[in-house]
């Protein structure tokens, strides 16, 4: 059975930095892709990292420079650090999996499974 359990989220100011941690059983990350998602309150879901099972790695475009996922594969885990936050980057912040088949796209696929989200907040 799939299960991601995320951690991390908190408050901080804005200026400040956070690691997510998104710990992964039942599969072996490099086998699937995997993803970041944020969702704010009131609004709609929106995709803020997603890394292939080559380790390829592509970002939002609101995020590019600030924020970068990894991939521990001895911990099965999936981080993202998170730098320079503003209060537009409050949130509750999801990982998200799925099998990654040949000719499959990362970026483009629907992801069925997914952690119960970590809150972070930012405050100016």
């Amino acid at each position: 059975e799939v299960q991601l359990v995320e951690s991390g989220g908190g408050s901080v100011q804005a200026g400040g930095s956070l690691r997510l941690s998104c710990s992964a059983s039942g599969f072996t990350l490099k086998n699937y892709c995997m993803a970041w998602f944020r969702q704010a309150t009131g609004k709609g879901r929106e995709r803020v990292a997603v890394v292939a099972g080559t380790g390829r790695i592509t970002y939002a475009d609101f995020v590019k420079g600030r924020f970068t996922a990894s991939r521990g594969n001895d911990k099965n885990t999936l981080y993202l650090q998170m730098n320079s936050l503003t209060s537009e980057d409050t949130s509750v912040y999801y990982c998200a999996a799925e099998p990654e088949w040949l000719g499959s796209e990362c970026t483009s696929i629907e992801y069925n499974s997914w952690g119960q989200g970590t809150q972070v907040s930012v405050s100016s």
